[in-house]
């Protein structure tokens, strides 16, 4: 499970701090999430019954008292005390412990399913929690630039260069701006709250994000080979086994079972009778023998474990599907988010100059307030699309992780 970790963190290529940070917090949440804990009791339980069905039948053992004394030769019979043990056909008791041991294998992948998944919900809430401090960032930043803006209109107001609706309009934007922020941080604290429980500490902790995310300059080799691997599909697989395990103990139940047994009869002797047997006790070794002369039911356990069989190959065939288009969507929007990255971030320099070009037309006193505004919206929105994507990047990428690392 280490390598997993190492595998879906250390591919995101970020600060080093991050990674430490990202992975320190998983390892966290892999030791106290209670799902992950609920699947480890549960396969604990499973494993344990295989102590469960390692038994023999129960002895019996049996007490009888004559209320009429039966005569005999040798005297009157007073009691009878038995004992009898049923045996299971050879290799019975094996095939019970395969049996169970294939369904602790089946329940083992649902630990580890837990756990990619629960790994995969980390990262992701992180990731949100990153995009969400990023844009609050970048609204301050423009908040700062719009009161900039707008001790500029006041100046050109005060010179006849700009009338007072033009300050407004920037007071106005810095509202809604400072709204957006506003909005951000309280759904920051709900996001907060979700990465809390998923480590299953305070909601209220506060979360640190690293500062900066970029997207790497080159992407790493995806194998989707690795995706038959998958333990969502291994799972299957060991279903599969345990119906196998299932037939073949059914087969050794049809078989007889054979008893040993024995019974003590209690003597008493013959008044005024004096031979050699005279209140003997009876001891009555026995063996018995079980046999399902009727055994339909076990016929039709073998026509449910072929049909479970064909049932379990058609789940496989079904999930296999649903993970490989989870993976190809995953890697088309991985690459859109590249393509995405790399549009806004030539759209934001073209604003930025054309910015300048606005500030070095309000030295010559021909400035235009209404396209200020305009390109600040322009640069918020480059930024705001900037950071969704360098996001959807890195969830897409431990979406992809997760289905094909092993």
């Amino acid at each position: 499970m280490k390598r997993i970790i190492y595998t879906l963190i250390g591919l995101l290529v970020f600060s080093v701090s991050n990674a430490q940070e990202l992975e320190t917090l998983i390892d966290e949440a892999l030791n106290n999430n209670p799902e992950i804990q609920k699947f480890e009791l549960q396969y604990s339980i499973a494993s344990e019954k295989v102590n469960e069905v390692n038994t023999l039948p129960n002895t019996e053992f049996g007490v009888g008292y004559f209320v009429s004394e039966p005569e005999t030769r040798t005297g009157a019979q007073r009691f009878k005390v038995s004992a009898k043990q049923m045996l299971p056909w050879f290799g019975n008791i094996t095939a019970r412990e395969n049996y169970v041991s294939a369904l602790a294998d089946a329940k083992y992948e649902d630990i580890v399913i837990a756990k990619r998944k629960l790994m995969v919900s980390v990262s992701q809430s992180y990731y949100n929690l990153y995009a969400n401090n990023a844009k609050q960032d970048v609204l301050s930043e423009n908040i700062k630039l719009l009161k900039t803006y707008e001790i500029l209109a006041l100046t050109s107001v005060e010179v006849g260069k700009a009338s007072a609706v033009d300050v407004l309009r920037l007071q106005m934007r810095q509202n809604e701006m400072q709204q957006l922020k506003d909005v951000l941080s309280q759904q920051f604290l709900a996001e907060q709250t979700t990465f809390n429980k998923l480590l299953n500490r305070d909601k209220d902790l506060e979360v640190s994000v690293v500062n900066e995310l970029i997207i790497p300059s080159e992407d790493f080799e995806i194998t989707s080979e690795n995706l038959d691997l998958h333990p969502e599909l291994l799972k299957f697989d060991k279903l599969y086994q345990s119906v196998e395990q299932s037939e073949l103990l059914n087969q050794k139940e049809s078989s007889p079972m054979i008893g040993f047994g024995l019974d003590y009869i209690n003597v008493d002797k013959r008044p005024n009778m004096d031979f050699s047997d005279n209140g003997k006790d009876i001891i009555m070794p026995m063996v018995s023998l079980s046999i399902p002369i009727f055994n339909n039911k076990y016929k039709s356990k073998t026509k449910q474990n072929e049909l479970q069989q064909q049932e379990i190959l058609a789940q496989k065939q079904e999930r296999t599907n649903t993970l490989e288009t989870l993976l190809d969507k995953a890697v088309n929007d991985k690459v859109s988010a590249r393509i995405s990255y790399v549009t806004q971030t030539k759209n934001l320099k073209q604003a930025n100059d054309a910015e300048e070009i606005l500030i070095k037309n309000y030295e010559t006193g021909t400035v235009d307030f209404n396209d200020v505004l305009d390109i600040q919206e322009l640069q918020l929105k480059f930024q705001m699309n900037q950071i969704e994507s360098v996001k959807t990047y890195y969830v897409k990428t431990t979406i992809i992780n997760y289905l094909t690392k092993q």
